[in-house]
Order: structure tokens, then sequence, then C-alpha cells
């Protein structure tokens, strides 16, 4: 499985947003700048966690984005699936149905397919393991001066 890097992206963003408070909305260009990122693309992951519920937007010249809803209401699962979307990662199309002399109606075919099973089942863990961290449990397993540096970067590049 592999996942994007706007996953990464919009945790980290999602993270810092968390660090500095709900001041002000901090801006899209300047998320970009805080961690050298192509603002467009970034622009992009931001847009839809707005469209997830989890950042809120404001427009104008003194807009951006700030954090909907409480860091611990908001889990990992919450980011990857508003970045990757809620399909799953692995989509059976029954090639073993295809292919010379093969009857779909023969008794093998009436139960799932072995392959479909394991991988659901995988994908059910690791979706709920994602579910059960929120980015308050991430914030906690940073290192202390983590909160710190991000709101002296925050203050540096605001001017």
């Amino acid at each position: 499985m592999r996942i994007s890097e706007g996953v990464e992206w919009g945790l980290h963003c999602c993270l810092t947003l968390a660090w500095i408070g709900d001041d002000e909305p901090v801006s899209a260009p300047r998320l970009a700048t805080w961690f050298e990122l192509p603002p467009a693309y970034l622009s992009k992951c931001l847009q839809a966690l707005v469209r997830a519920g989890i950042l809120s937007s404001t427009p104008g010249v003194r807009g951006g984005f700030r954090l909907a809803r409480r860091p611990a209401e908001i889990t990992v699962m919450d980011v990857v699936t508003a970045i990757e979307g809620p399909e799953p990662a692995f989509r059976c199309t029954e090639i073993r149905q295809h292919g010379p002399g093969v009857d779909p109606a023969a008794p093998e075919f009436r139960r799932p397919c072995a392959i479909t099973a394991v991988m659901r089942r995988a994908e059910l863990a690791w979706r709920r393991e994602l579910a059960g961290q929120t980015l308050a449990d991430l914030m906690s397993a940073a290192p202390p001066q983590a909160a710190e540096r991000a709101q002296q970067r925050h203050r540096l590049l605001r001017g």
C-alpha cells in the first residue's frame, strides 16, 4: 500500500496548527514556506481537509487555516480519508473468474476470494489503528520542545 505525500503534509500542517493555537489563521503560502512545499499542491491538500471538516478556512488577505475541531477529535484516519478518499486500498476484480474454460457459475466462485478476504482484514486492522490515534496523541508523542519550536517558527514567519 502506498499513501501519497499529501497525507504526511496534511498531518504535519494539522499538528502545526494545533501547536500554534487559534490566535490567527495561517495562510497556505506560509505553511508551504514553513515546510518548503509546493504551494499549489499544499493548497489542494488543505482544501481537502476543509471539505472534511478538519480545518476551517478564512478568506481574504488575513485569511488562512485553523483546526476546525480539537486535536483530540481529529484522528489520523480522518486526515488519511480526507486526502486519499474513502475507497479501499485493494480492489478485487475477480480475475479468477476470467479466462478460457472458466465457468463463473462454478461452486468455487460462490464464496468470496480468499485473497480479497485477507486483504480486507488487513485493511480493517490498518484503518482501526489509524482511527485510534488522534492529533492529540501525536502531539503527546512528540518531543517536549515541538510545541515551543512551532510557536517560535510561527512568530519568525509572521515577521
